[in-house]
């Protein structure tokens, strides 16, 4: 429906990058979802799947693996059938990377596997958390240049952004449908960096604290 309005009711038809706005904003959008979408099944794994873990054979590792990889690969079908039908119906002239749209999903993957583990630790610990990061959180989809490129912003506003890791998801996805574009500002190694050490927390406080997530409304 935004993509409707902007490119027939508004008629932005001059995106920042190419010449079609419905696969510039599916670029920035279907990157920005497959993070938030996989992310907060993930953080929802343990207190979702508590009965299972009263299951000697089930661990919470498991509950974390299993939501990750169902929800991301229901992100990758949406994903697959939305940039199908956008480079079928619509006049794109996209030439597509693969590499690099690969390597966009696995950083959304990876960043919504850390934040989310780490997550499944605090949410259920610290309520208050649940509704601080809600705020925190919303205007991630403004500010994560879906509806823009990184370097229409002025320079104070790029330096403040850049350390949104979900801008530099949506940097590489855009590198693989548009082959002049070169975003050199990406860090690879802030992204997977930022989503090793919050995965890595997230286990060490879970296997440490499981336990009485799982016992918490059964006492």
């Amino acid at each position: 429906m935004i993509t409707i309005v902007f490119s027939l009711g508004l008629r932005l038809r001059a995106p920042s990058l190419g010449i079609s706005f419905v696969l510039f904003y599916a670029t920035g959008m279907l990157s920005f979802l497959t993070y938030q979408r996989v992310q907060t099944k993930v953080t929802k794994a343990i207190t979702f799947s508590r009965p299972l873990l009263f299951y000697p054979s089930v661990t919470y590792l498991d509950t974390l693996i299993a939501r990750f990889l169902l929800n991301f690969l229901v992100q990758l079908v949406v994903f697959c059938v939305v940039m199908t039908i956008i480079i079928l119906y619509f006049e794109t002239r996209a030439v597509i990377d693969l590499p690099s749209i690969i390597v966009a999903l696995a950083m959304a993957g990876a960043l919504a596997m850390g934040i989310g583990t780490f997550n499944a630790y605090l949410f259920p610990s610290f309520p208050l958390w649940q509704s601080v990061w809600g705020i925190i959180t919303a205007p991630l989809f403004f500010v994560s240049s879906i509806f823009y490129a990184y370097e229409d912003l002025p320079p104070f506003g790029q330096n403040a952004l850049w350390y949104n890791p979900i801008i530099h998801i949506v940097g590489v996805m855009r590198s693989g449908f548009y082959p002049s574009y070169e975003p050199a500002w990406v860090s690879y190694e802030f992204v997977f960096g930022i989503s090793l050490l919050f995965l890595f927390l997230g286990i060490v406080f879970l296997g440490r604290y499981h336990k009485d997530i799982v016992n918490m409304d059964f006492k």
